[in-house]
């Protein structure tokens, strides 16, 4: 009996140690169990996903900071509407993402497993889902608009109040087109292309600022004129994106809108990847409203010189950011077709290439920062705040950014959204939220308050998203079957 028991000892030693072996080669990347030691993507195939991207990430950022720049010359209360506005928006905004990306998993997922028409029927089910929730949020936002921004942004100066409500009234009409032309793009990026989708995106942002132009110099409607225009291009690109999926040429077309018909299992998938993104970037967004409503009460000067930080921040980190949409569909791949070494291994290979990107970026956005912010006509003491706290980003941003985002991407292609849901909303409202609210009232600290609990904010994300991916639990989720 002794003996037996021994054996069996010695017996789940072994299997024990054996799996230990296992898991060790599987998450240093090894791949060979890759038929014919090939990977799922070529160079090639990196490349014509990921370059137009990231073309298309910078030029909206580009284009945005040109849209910045024009309103900031119409004066101080203008540029200080638009960015107490567009910090709702971009909650909007982050939200259909959100959603849009969830219908990039299943689709990707499918199209791994060759399942064409699951992919086919998935993609119409995110169309319908997001029409109809953009529509539903989009009235909302219209009756209630005026209380909504008196809520958020509470006392603040009434010229930047009444540029506000102009502002907020034309860009909520924008929220349908705007969800649509993301639910369209994704559907595209799902079956590797992101070509389509970019050059939409960039006639639109040209259609923008060429309205920009003429609406805000030519015809001097401020704010109103800015708002309008945005309205024009997102209409145009959610037409032009929608049309383009009836083409024969897409593996996985959109076609018959009048007669889709909700698919509740499916519209439940989706949404059940969509959700926990999408709260999770909604949580994040009111963190910043939070945060915004503190600089706001630091003064005109402050929320100026915090909104172009914002912007050259987000413009310095984009190409990271698409990185880490195309790093969606890949891994959403391989999980789809069974091959999870692969998943790892090109997560891996595109958190290096963002690193590079990102380490780029960073040190030329801030080389342009003191020329942007001259163009932009900031006063001086607003160009000397900002100049300062982008020394800060360009500091710590590429060390610990791609351990916060691309990580999460790619676990979240897996279908482990709800982990990554959670720890961003606790860190952000521990770190970033409650540290940059404290410092900011409590210590007078200005708005570099607001990038002390960033840079906390991303570096406790990091370690614990890093974790993760080392344990290996991100990749035993099942979404499709």
């Amino acid at each position: 009996m002794e003996q037996k028991s021994r054996e069996m000892t010695e017996e789940t030693g072994t299997l024990n140690r054996n799996k230990s072996v296992h898991a060790q080669k599987y998450f240093r990347g090894n791949l060979e169990g890759v038929k014919n030691g090939q990977h799922m993507f070529s160079n090639r195939d990196l490349c014509r996903l990921l370059i137009p991207l990231i073309i298309e990430q910078l030029l909206n950022s580009l284009m945005g900071m040109v849209d910045t720049m024009m309103v900031s010359n119409v004066g101080s209360e203008a540029i200080s509407a638009v960015a107490l506005v567009d910090s709702i928006n971009l909650l909007v905004i982050q939200v259909f993402s959100a959603l849009a990306a969830g219908g990039t998993i299943i689709c990707s997922q499918y199209l791994g497993r060759r399942d064409d028409d699951k992919a086919k029927q998935a993609a119409q089910q995110l169309v319908l889902v997001i029409a109809g929730i953009s529509v539903m949020l989009s009235v909302v936002c219209l009756i209630f608009r005026i209380p909504l921004l008196r809520l958020i942004f509470g006392e603040v100066e009434p010229a930047v109040m009444a540029n506000s409500e102009t502002y907020f009234f034309y860009t909520v009409m924008s929220y349908p087109f705007f969800a649509l032309f993301g639910a369209g793009s994704s559907i595209f990026r799902a079956q590797e292309d992101s070509r389509t989708p970019m050059i939409v995106s960039v006639i639109s942002n040209v259609l923008n600022i060429a309205g920009n132009a003429a609406l805000i110099w030519g015809f001097g409607m401020g704010v109103a004129g800015a708002a309008i225009a945005t309205l024009a291009s997102r209409i145009f690109s959610c037409v032009a994106v929608l049309w383009l999926l009836h083409s024969q040429k897409c593996r996985i077309p959109v076609r018959d809108y009048r007669g889709a018909r909700l698919n509740l299992a499916l519209a439940g998938l989706i949404l059940s990847v969509g959700i926990p993104s999408g709260i999770e970037n909604g949580m994040f967004q009111f963190g910043k409203l939070a945060i915004q409503s503190t600089v706001s009460t630091l003064g005109t000067t402050a929320i100026a010189a915090q909104a172009m930080t914002s912007i050259l921040e987000g413009l310095n980190g984009i190409a990271g950011i698409g990185v880490g949409i195309g790093l969606m569909t890949i891994v959403g791949e391989c999980i789809g077709a069974g091959r999870k070494d692969e998943a790892v291994y090109y997560i891996k290979k595109l958190m290096v290439i963002a690193e590079a990107v990102v380490l780029l970026s960073c040190l030329i956005v801030y080389a342009s920062t003191r020329t942007i912010t001259v163009l932009a006509g900031m006063e001086p003491e607003s160009a000397d705040m900002c100049l300062h706290m982008m020394g800060w980003i360009t500091l710590v941003k590429p060390i610990v950014w791609i351990f916060s985002f691309i990580l999460a991407y790619g676990m979240r292609a897996a279908g482990d959204v709800k982990y990554s849901m959670v720890v961003s909303c606790v860190t952000m409202w521990t770190f970033r939220v409650t540290l940059c609210i404290l410092l900011c009232r409590r210590f007078g600290f200005g708005p570099i308050a607001v990038w002390i609990g960033m840079f906390t904010d991303w570096t406790a994300r990091g370690v614990l998203f890093t974790l993760r991916f080392l344990s290996g639990r991100w990749a035993e989720h099942h979404i499709v079957k």
